[in-house]
């Protein structure tokens, strides 16, 4: 006969730590997983978002998006690849500055010193870009008003992503019928192959940072409401109607 006291005791807190543990890496390996597609997307049954090149309408703005596949030819991309980070032209005689291409980190500083090295000073930045790092963009956009300097979209070019928040930094902005400005959510942390909450919280501070910017900058936050309902690999297209509620144009 056993005695009671030789059975193995059951520790339930130890069992839940246990799984607790197995659910953070379980979700660290879904978040990493996601970096490598350009994004987190769990499988769905829902059909997969149009192409970017076709049209929008209200209702209908969602569209499939990866800024180093996206073909070069056809509305809204622009006629001819962008480069992989931002690159600074003068132009207009030396009136505006055109900032084209990715933003990679270490770009806000670069850019920066560039812009501050011209002589005259720009009136303002023309943005074409489909976005890329989220805080050399809040960095890049808060000297950019500082310099009080407007921004401005030319017929047919893009902005998405991050490149929003450049635009929102102008003094004033400029966004043509036929240009495209667009948000998805975005990745905050170094990292993913961190614990779940770890992760979470960077996401959460990065969003918090971002609406505080936003409305600093004259825009109303609630245009994130959108972004971050849009996975990565896609991108919410803002119709003028839209840009004209948001704050970024003059209704």
């Amino acid at each position: 006969m056993t005695d009671a006291s030789d059975t193995p005791k059951r520790n339930p807190i130890g069992r839940v730590l246990i799984w607790v543990l197995f659910f953070q890496i379980a979700l660290a390996g879904l978040l990493f997983w996601g970096d490598l597609r350009d994004g987190l997307r769990l499988p769905g049954f829902g059909p997969r978002a149009p192409q970017l090149t076709e049209p929008v309408r209200p209702g209908d703005q969602t569209r499939r998006f990866n800024p180093d596949r996206a073909p070069p030819g056809g509305r809204p991309m622009p006629s001819t690849p962008l480069p992989d980070r931002l690159t600074l032209t003068v132009v207009e005689g030396g009136k505006r500055a055109l900032l084209e291409g990715g933003i990679v980190p270490g770009d806000a500083d670069r850019i920066e010193k560039q812009l501050a090295e011209l002589a005259p000073k720009p009136e303002g930045v023309i943005l074409n870009s489909p976005g890329g790092s989220v805080q050399d963009a809040l960095m890049l956009g808060r000297y950019l008003r500082s310099a009080d300097l407007t921004t401005a979209l030319r017929s047919g070019d893009i902005c998405y992503s991050a490149c929003p928040y450049l635009l929102a930094a102008g003094t004033s902005r400029t966004i043509p019928d036929d240009a495209s400005v667009g948000v998805h959510q975005h990745y905050f942390g170094e990292s993913t192959l961190l614990p779940a909450f770890v992760a979470v919280n960077d996401i959460q501070r990065g969003q918090g940072e971002v609406m505080t910017y936003l409305d600093r900058m004259g825009i109303d936050p609630l245009v994130m409401q959108h972004a971050l309902v849009t996975p990565p690999s896609e991108i919410y297209v803002l119709l003028p109607e839209e840009l004209a509620r948001y704050g970024f144009i003059d209704e």
